[in-house]
């Protein structure tokens, strides 16, 4: 554990911890080859949830020359919605940001299927969730 990681009693915490959870695109799951294409980020304090993608068509092409593109961004675009809430989330509209995100995050045998769960801390999810897109997909 680096130095950065440690929180000392007297230093102000003014950080929150926070879930997240790389989503992955595996065209052909029977080869069990995958793209990073998204991001849920869920922070229980905040009571904040959100999904960020980016598909990057190319690499998706790389390992599958026929993969149904539309379909995956469908899929990408879904999880996004069911993160936001309200009429967009169809039978999620009505769960909070905790019960959505367990949801998403549950394992699943589909083309886009979240990987595992990791934790952090921070003051401002929307930036963290950003931070993590550029670091982990693009």
């Amino acid at each position: 554990m680096t130095e950065r990681h440690i929180i000392r009693p007297s230093e102000a915490n003014d950080r929150d911890v926070y879930e997240y959870a790389v989503l992955q695109v595996v065209p052909r799951v029977e080869r069990g080859e995958c793209i990073n294409a998204g991001v849920l980020v869920y922070c229980r304090a905040l009571g904040y949830v959100a999904a960020r993608t980016h598909l990057d068509e190319a690499r998706l092409r790389a390992l599958d020359p026929a993969a149904d593109t539309a379909g995956i961004r469908a899929a990408l675009a879904a999880v996004e919605k069911v993160c936001a809430g309200g009429d967009g989330a169809g039978q999620a509209a009505g769960d909070d940001a905790g019960r959505r995100f367990r949801w998403l995050i549950a394992p699943r045998s589909t083309v886009v299927r979240p990987g595992p769960v990791h934790t952090g801390l921070t003051a401002d999810p929307e930036a963290e969730i950003g931070r993590l897109l550029d670091l982990l997909v693009r």
